[in-house]
């Protein structure tokens, strides 16, 4: 009788333990969003979305006051169609601008916002127009080759004037 009780307890225990497991793996992967603000919903296109993907943070002075909630692509204009959640709290004027900026160098993907200066906020439905795209990498080690290849196919000696 007494082993049996201590076995519950182990297992209930050890139930306990992966579910606090499972809950810790999901919410770093935010992949698990237990917020119940209300949240008010507004889209924008972008170029290049770059890894972004959908329950990623929407930022404002490094503090998280939306998520991503979904993104799809539009194969009229071929932008991608990404629509926010921001939290009822938090109002933006409507010239906002949006940036996707990385977390470090090679690290996560976010949704930077910038407050503009309009007296008139932000209200659900609403499209924010300037955005800026994602900074993909290779692009940039791209142009950075290019430019010197282009550097060292001009001829030497142009700048030799007696």
């Amino acid at each position: 009788m007494q082993r049996s009780k201590n076995d519950v307890w182990v297992g209930l225990f050890v139930l306990i333990g992966a579910a606090a497991l499972l809950f810790l793996a999901l919410q770093s992967a935010n992949l698990l969003n237990l917020s119940f603000q209300s949240t008010y919903k507004v889209t924008a296109r972008f170029d290049n979305i770059g890894g972004l993907k959908p329950q990623t943070a929407v930022k404002s002075a490094g503090v998280v006051v939306g998520r991503v909630e979904s993104i799809t692509f539009d194969d009229k204009s071929f932008q991608a169609d990404v629509t926010l959640a921001l939290q009822s709290r938090y109002s933006f004027p409507k010239d906002s601008s949006l940036k996707i900026l990385t977390s470090g160098l090679l690290g996560e993907q976010y949704i930077g916002i910038e407050a503009g200066a309009d007296e008139k906020n932000l209200q659900a439905g609403d499209r924010i127009s300037a955005t800026q795209s994602a900074v993909v990498l290779e692009n940039l080690i791209s142009q950075f080759l290019y430019s010197k290849a282009a550097e060292g196919s001009q001829p030497a000696g142009g700048n030799n004037k007696k």
